[in-house]
């Protein structure tokens, strides 16, 4: 009998041997640069003569690994394979769906430091934000072959006298899967395995900034032997075959997780129905967020400032959940700025994450580093720089954690997604002043309080309109099964992924009732 779904531990990499682990883990990795990785369709390996690098964000001179790259031809094909395929895989057995996903978390457990170290050196995540990345893809496949296990059961309906009546959830078809390069083993593999557990067959295409991690996840799909045409590998342009597979009428759903702009995009084109499709295609979309953290004069002050500071810079602010506002009430904001200051200096290093000792690694990209870099120019003139505002003299993308204080809760710094380690202070006159400005914005995805007044926290409870809440603890850090995750708004569908209602998303419910 499977034993209850529970979190996947994160490891102390101060123990000598987990940090032996995780360096010989670099080591390995560092000697697969440049490799060159095919597109995979109906378990058919192509290599294309278009191709792209990833490249190591700390060292861009460092080619991780050399990718073929999908075109129009090779999407419709993806889309062919993964239709033959969906004739006899929706036909399997939930149960029997179900054991993939935990060979593969078995898979995963084995290979966690390599696969952590992946997103090391292609991400530019520390050691413990990568871990906990593994650790949640872990998470994903345990807890949702659970639920199609659940699922696959009789469900409840009310009797009825000279009736058989049964509920079945039965799968939607081929979709598309498009996850982030942020979280590129946790959505990614999230997002896949609810797909094809719920009996639906995939196109996977991956982030540009993110394939090798992404293809180590379709290795150890193949060392499971799962089914060729079940998951197909599909990096590329999203301007050349994300709209043809996001369009094309065999495309039955489409799960996305990425910014506001594409993720409207892929609603807008998966609304218009082509001549020959038979349904209306499904969005499931989580687009981002502009997440605050509330402090009040009761609260934990020194608790509130390690909580907005471990928000708003870990992974480089580069989450959907990052605290890019601090919301503070005017009798503590001299003190929680103080304190957050004082406490980023302290804690927050800066360097190549393969060097354990750094906190914060480089951006994504280039293109993130302008982004970044304009908009801490903006927050010069909108507010008070109190620390940052540069990039740190080196190879790659190394912005400093940068902290503007005295933001107008209208300006663009607190409006708009930025991605990066860019925290605004934003002094609210008291606590009701403070929640209407948690949700001054088109987002709504995570956010947090800290407050000993019950009062203050079950009006947030009930006001702060949000799809994660969280009192007295930072906004980041979703948990599978405990915090299921997904917000409102601008910030998408409300997906909530790792919850109970999630695989609901990639079936539908047939009633077939018999009279006796």
């Amino acid at each position: 009998m499977l034993p209850p779904f529970t979190n996947e531990p994160i490891v102390l990499f101060t123990e000598p041997e987990q940090k032996l682990a995780m360096e010989q883990a670099l080591q390995q990795v560092e000697r697969e640069f440049g490799r060159e990785y095919p597109l995979v369709v109906g378990g058919e390996h192509l290599l294309t003569a278009d191709k792209f690098n990833s490249i190591n964000p700390s060292r861009t001179s460092e080619v991780v690994g050399v990718f073929s790259k999908g075109d129009a031809e090779t999407a419709r094909k993806a889309l062919a394979a993964a239709t033959k395929a969906f004739d006899k895989w929706r036909w399997t057995p939930p149960e029997e769906r179900a054991r993939y996903l935990l060979k593969a978390a078995a898979v995963m457990r084995r290979r966690r430091y390599e696969l952590a170290a992946w997103m090391v050196v292609e991400e530019g995540k520390n050691w413990i934000e990568a871990y906990a990345d593994v650790a949640e893809a872990i998470d994903f496949c345990e807890f949702y072959a659970r639920e199609m296990m659940r699922l696959g059961e009789p469900q409840p309906l009310t009797p009825y006298p000279g009736e058989e009546n049964n509920l079945y959830y039965i799968p939607l078809g081929v979709g598309v899967v498009i996850p982030p390069w942020n979280f590129p083993c946790a959505i990614l593999v999230g997002m896949t395995t609810a797909a094809l557990v719920a009996g639906n067959t995939v196109v996977l295409k991956p982030a540009s900034a993110s394939p090798a991690i992404a293809y180590k996840f379709f290795e150890i799909l193949e060392e499971i032997d799962l089914p060729p045409g079940v998951v197909n590998f599909l990096p590329g342009s999203g301007g050349v075959i994300g709209d043809l597979l996001v369009s094309h009428p065999k495309t039955r759903f489409i799960a996305f997780t990425g910014s506001q702009e594409v993720g409207l995009r892929i609603n807008r084109l998966a609304a218009k129905a082509k001549k020959s499709q038979l349904w209306i295609k499904r969005v499931i979309a989580e687009m981002g967020g502009k997440d605050f953290i509330i402090v009040d004069g009761s609260a934990d002050l020194d608790a509130a400032a390690h909580g907005i500071m471990t928000s708003a810079f870990g992974f480089q602010g580069q989450k959907c959940s990052a605290c890019s506002r601090a919301i503070v009430t005017d009798d503590v904001y001299d003190t929680v700025l103080e304190k957050v200051v004082a406490l980023t200096k302290e804690k927050v290093t800066v360097g190549d994450p393969r060097d354990f000792s750094n906190f914060m690694g480089p951006v994504i990209d280039a293109a993130a580093e302008t982004k970044i870099l304009e908009y801490i120019e903006i927050g010069k003139k909108e507010g008070r720089l109190v620390l940052g505002g540069d990039k740190r003299s080196a190879e790659g993308y190394f912005i400093n954690p940068t902290i503007v204080a005295d933001v107008a809760p209208t300006a663009r710094l607190a409006q708009e997604e930025i991605f990066g380690p860019v925290l605004a202070f934003i002094r609210a006159r008291d606590f009701n002043d403070a929640v209407k400005i948690s949700n001054n914005t088109v987002f709504g995805l995570t956010g947090a309080v800290y407050s000993s007044n019950r009062a203050h926290l079950e009006r947030a409870r009930r006001e702060c309109h949000v799809g994660n809440l969280y009192f007295n603890r930072k906004c980041t850090a979703a948990l599978v099964g405990v915090h299921p995750f997904g917000g409102f708004n601008m910030s998408g569908t409300d997906s909530k992924a790792g919850g109970r209602d999630y695989l609901l998303l990639f079936t539908q419910a047939k009633v077939v009732s018999e009279a006796l």
